[in-house]
């Protein structure tokens, strides 16, 4: 009868909250073991049809790979093999703490429930969490702590535009997204900043979306160097609401400008014998090793090479593809401006704007000119196919 109650708590939850997501998390981890301890407030444990009580102060459980199903343990106390195992709060704002053994990763702490299940190789940890408790998580783990809310106004914005707009990119492994940085990064609760809370709040159910209604690729990096990028120079995908634009407010701030030295062999060695740059004409031998880029280019030295910068920038790990470059001894010294891809918003741009007295909105405008920013809940903007909420 426990269980019976247990469990219908869990159905209506998920009935009432139609904003709940499924987040696996540690997905850059293979898991084999992890470990789930009291936090704030308690969970009840439920293993397939069965269920065996909750998490209190100084008690934990241990769920391990096994053949494809999930070994559970309360302490030391072996309870069972089954397929799926959930952990719901008893209480609403409760929270948990994570600790894989195998691999050994950093503690972490979530809001609301979690389902692990098992498969062909590991272990897959889906945390079911209240979209604003999700969102806030992002953007701690995405912009940090410390902002003026302004700031953390627009990248509440953009994470949940790209939420809605991506709902089910990883349905066939059974949850919505995931928390790498190819979705977004997750890597806890909110912890540090309580404004970044009251800014979720604030922009509840705000999103963007183009001159169609349709949402929009919410795309930013840590610092454009000054110039904002073309869409096409990075992924050859143009974007009606993205172009490239002078971009003052970051210039000034601490990743604007960079340096690195890589050997002209290596330089060399990679030009040549991947785009057969032609070493062997001497007018063209004494250009390999110059480039200036005083305004963003797609192309090293000249488009007829077909070098894409965004090739260089891969093979010698730079810091993004706005760089200038020049001879000095057997070195290619490299000074480049700005981190990142450059497409979007410049997230030390957005912050010195919000630092400087400019609102959430007209950020959201400056970086990404000719979108609306709109209510999701106003039918009449959105309408898109599969957002799930």
């Amino acid at each position: 009868m426990r269980y019976a109650v247990t469990f219908l708590f869990f159905a209506l939850f998920w009935t009432v909250n139609a904003q709940q997501l499924r987040i696996g998390v540690l997905r850059d981890y293979s898991v084999k073991r992890i470990s789930f301890s009291y936090n704030d407030g308690s969970y009840s444990i439920i293993a397939d049809t069965n269920d065996f009580g909750a998490i209190l102060p100084n008690e934990f459980v241990d769920l391990l790979y096994e053949g494809g199903k999930v070994k559970l343990k309360k302490g030391v106390t072996e309870l069972g093999v089954f397929d799926k195992v959930y952990l719901v709060q008893t209480t609403p704002a409760t929270s948990i703490v994570l600790n894989a053994k195998t691999p050994v990763v950093k503690a972490r702490k979530y809001e609301d429930d979690f389902e692990i299940s098992a498969n062909s190789k590991d272990l897959t940890i889906v945390n079911l969490v209240d979209i604003d408790n999700y969102l806030a998580g992002v953007v701690e783990s995405e912009g940090g702590g410390g902002r003026h809310i302004e700031y953390y106004k627009v990248q509440a914005l953009m994470s949940r535009t790209y939420v809605l707009k991506y709902l089910g990119k990883h349905k066939k492994e059974g949850f919505d997204l995931c928390d790498r940085v190819h979705c977004q990064a997750y890597h806890s609760m909110m912890r540090l900043t309580p404004i970044i809370d009251s800014a979720v709040h604030q922009t509840h159910d705000v999103v963007m979306v183009d001159a169609k209604g349709t949402l929009i690729d919410s795309y930013f990096h840590a610092n454009c160097g000054g110039q904002t990028c073309e869409p096409q120079y990075i992924w050859n995908e143009e974007i009606n609401y993205l172009s490239t634009f002078k971009d003052t407010f970051c210039i000034y701030t601490k990743q604007a400008t960079w340096e690195k030295r890589v050997s002209q062999e290596a330089w060399k060695k990679f030009l040549v014998q991947k785009y057969d740059y032609p070493i062997q004409d001497s007018t063209f031998a004494s250009m390999i090793y110059k480039f200036d880029q005083p305004e963003r280019k797609a192309f090293y030295i000249h488009p007829v090479f077909g070098i894409p910068l965004r090739d260089l920038r891969e093979e010698f790990d730079l810091k993004s593809t706005f760089f200038s470059c020049r001879p000095e001894g057997e070195d290619v010294v490299i000074s480049g401006r700005g981190f990142g891809h450059g497409v979007g918003l410049c997230q030390e741009g957005a912050m010195k704007m919000a630092k400087s007295g400019f609102r959430y909105e007209q950020i959201a405008l400056f970086y990404f000119p000719g979108i609306h920013l709109v209510n999701k809940s106003e039918e009449l903007y959105f309408k898109q196919k599969g957002s799930g909420l």
